[in-house]
């Protein structure tokens, strides 16, 4: 019952084969695919619709209109979010990728996606803002709940993503497997754009909120509905993962009431250690949580030095050039 795109089934493969290579060379630090350090960096982004999207399209900008240095400039690229974007700078396609901390947690842990796949030239250059997980639907679908979700069409998310993994996460916790609805595999702009002309019921969406996206599907239909992941369902979803859980409070949304419960994760920016260098990944960082406030995106102005390492368990190790700019601030010792 799960519909599958072209392309999508294109990006499983490609995910897969990267993850292959990942776990087939485990030859150190020197194991990726894209050879010795580079100034022209790729940053793997999420999909349109989304805040890692136009995010990354202005730390881009911020990082070219800041750092002087030959050769240097940096494309934001469309992805399939997390799970890629760790892959692809495994791989050394990717220099720069954006990623929840519970999928590089995942990683680091070869976990998940990532079981029996060695991840050893990725590091964190800090955290960005807190992500939560959004069950959205409307009113007039007259779906009142997750359960309710069986037997109907739900977005996903596309593979390779955090939101695919969560929303698998949250639907077996809630006992509905695969072939128990009909999955979508839509970014957040087609969820949207499908709900709202009815032709999927509810879509699942990971991302920081307020979310663009949830309010213009709002703005279009005066009748959104969020579903809470709350009693045993939350627990279970709590044991089983890096995630913690999470209220959108009234008002987050100005046409929004009620609470909202539901899990949350930290977005982090990672780089390669091996086409990184560290005095380049210093620079990025600097850059970053010294000038998030150029940036216009609302979720720039959670990008701060004290919420740096917010969600960066001890597990996770950093790019060098960023524990070098946290000493110096005096983040870490």
């Amino acid at each position: 019952m799960r519909k599958r795109t072209l392309i999508s089934v294109m990006l499983v493969l490609a995910i897969g084969m990267i993850l292959s290579a990942c776990g087939d060379s485990g030859q150190g630090s020197g194991s990726g695919s894209g050879g010795g350090e580079t100034t022209n960096l790729t940053m793997g982004t999420g999909s349109v619709g989304g805040v890692y999207y136009p995010l990354g399209g202005e730390m881009a900008n911020l990082w070219t209109d800041n750092i002087d240095v030959e050769g240097f400039d940096v494309s934001s690229v469309e992805s399939g979010a997390s799970v890629e974007n760790i892959a692809k700078i495994q791989a050394g396609e990717f220099q720069l990728g954006i990623a929840q901390n519970t999928t590089m947690v995942n990683a680091v842990n070869q976990k998940g996606e990532f079981k029996g796949k060695e991840i050893n030239n990725v590091g964190v250059i800090g955290s960005l803002y807190p992500e939560a997980l959004q069950v959205v639907t409307l009113e007039s679908t007259g779906i009142d709940s997750i359960e309710d979700l069986k037997g109907k069409k739900v977005a996903i998310g596309p593979p390779g993503g955090a939101t695919r993994e969560a929303a698998e996460l949250v639907l077996q916790a809630y006992g509905i497997e695969e072939g128990d609805f009909t999955a979508y595999e839509e970014g957040f702009g087609d969820a949207k754009s499908k709900l709202q002309n009815g032709t999927i019921d509810a879509s699942f969406a990971v991302v920081g909120v307020p979310s663009s996206t949830t309010n213009e599907l709002a703005n279009a239909t005066g009748e959104v509905k969020f579903l809470d992941i709350e009693g045993e369902a939350l627990d279970k979803v709590l044991e089983k993962s890096q995630y913690e859980a999470y209220t959108v409070k009234p008002g987050t949304y100005e046409w929004q009431e009620e609470p909202v419960q539901t899990i949350t994760a930290m977005a982090l920016l990672l780089a390669s250690t091996e086409q990184v260098s560290k005095d380049l990944g210093y620079k990025l960082t600097k850059t970053l949580y010294e000038k998030a406030g150029d940036m216009t995106i609302a979720q720039a102005k959670l990008i701060t030095k004290d919420g740096a390492l917010t969600g960066v368990s001890d597990d996770l190790p950093l790019h060098p050039g960023a524990e070098k700019y946290f000493k110096e601030i005096g983040v870490i010792e």
